[in-house]
């Protein structure tokens, strides 16, 4: 009965600060076209599509719960991350292809240390030790192996050879993003039909949660209209951040890699972070887990392949031959997740040092200087 009351608590706190942060889809519009600075732009655009994300997120559980558990998968496993396509699809068409990069970079990270460390760390105050499907945490881990191994070999190539094209590099890239996008199709089949028993305990948690919070089916058409305006408004805020981002940066003394690894990540998934720690904190470590690696995974199988195909079509150079610095910052971050969370339990120091490798990994990109292509 307490839990129940304190995630009613907890759920209207959250909206209140939802609904105060929609305060600011006008004001960053005011700002755009009364022309009060790219600096104000860029910062009332990135607080704006803060509500408009967990709006999202809300919308495409709800239509979950009406179109079943299948479907309501595959559903959650494509909006997951829609904020953050939908940015890097704007940034895309505006040619700032190493910012799209960078986001990339730094949504595997910021989900691998940032929200697993934080939701180790405090769900461990809470609670002693914490456990979670090992076998789960293998087969994320053998996933995210492959995606870094993916983005490695354009990388590798392109240092290994003289003289390699810009064209090779991406019909390689083409090729390995078909390849990702299947393999995430396999996982998705993996986890939804085949093997959904391992992950029966993170759906039945998310299941007792949309229980405890409402009662009642939900409605069906208000929903998808939710999720049609805020996808639309995201859209509308991302194309206002994007053309403010490199003044802005410039202006707040920051380099666009910085930019794009630590604060886009950040504003693009700010929903799922929160998700994430507060199921944490109420020992749901499975599901707090498969909010922060699943979101990973959706990054490196869908995300990035769907930018490399999106780059073709629009007529892009985007393809995964990555920075040398990015790429030793995701196979860092992908080792440190994978072997902590390997045996299935955590606790306040795992997160810790999870948190610990991010800072670090923030510092390095904070102060490493600009590169060229980078505004």
């Amino acid at each position: 009965m307490n839990d129940t009351l304190n995630l009613r608590q907890q759920m209207s706190t959250k909206n209140i600060i939802l609904f105060a942060l929609l305060l600011f889809i006008p004001v960053s519009v005011a700002a755009h076209f009364l022309e009060w600075g790219e600096l104000t732009v860029f910062i009332t655009a990135g607080l704006a599509i803060l509500p408009l994300a967990a709006w999202m997120g809300t919308a495409t559980e709800e239509i979950a719960v009406v179109v079943g558990p299948s479907l309501g998968g595959l559903l959650n496993a494509t909006f997951g991350n829609a904020t953050e396509l939908i940015i890097a699809l704007v940034a895309l068409n505006a040619g700032l292809i190493d910012v799209v990069k960078a986001s990339i970079t730094g949504s595997i990270i910021s989900n691998l240390l940032l929200v697993m460390g934080f939701s180790m760390l405090l769900g461990g105050l809470r609670y002693k030790e914490q456990t979670f499907q090992p076998i789960v945490a293998r087969v994320n881990a053998a996933s995210m192996n492959l995606a870094v191994i993916a983005i490695l070999m354009p990388t590798a190539m392109n240092y290994t050879s003289q003289g390699i094209n810009q064209q090779t590099l991406q019909n390689l890239s083409i090729a390995v993003a078909v390849v990702l996008i299947l393999v995430y199709a396999l996982t998705l089949l993996f986890s939804m039909k085949t093997h959904s028993y391992l992950y029966d305990v993170g759906v039945a948690e998310a299941e007792a949660e949309a229980e405890e919070i409402s009662h009642g089916k939900p409605n069906m058409v208000l929903w998808v209209g939710v999720l049609l305006v805020c996808t639309l408004l995201v859209a509308i805020e991302s194309e206002m951040l994007v053309d403010s981002l490199e003044v802005a940066t410039s202006e707040l003394g920051l380099t666009a890699l910085f930019t794009g690894v630590i604060l886009v990540p950040i504003v693009g998934n700010a929903a799922e972070h929160a998700t994430a720690v507060t199921v944490a904190m109420k020992d749901k470590m499975d599901l707090s887990l498969s909010v922060a690696v699943g979101s990973s995974m959706q990054i490196a199988l869908f995300v990035a392949p769907v930018l490399v195909i999106a780059g073709r079509v629009l007529g892009q150079p985007m393809d995964l031959d990555f920075k040398p610095f990015e790429l030793v910052a995701v196979v860092v971050s992908v080792l440190i997740a994978n072997s902590i969370s390997s045996d299935g339990k955590s606790n306040w120091l795992e997160g810790t040092l999870l948190l610990a490798a991010y800072t670090v990994l923030g510092f390095a990109f904070y102060f490493h200087p600009v590169m060229e292509g980078m505004g």
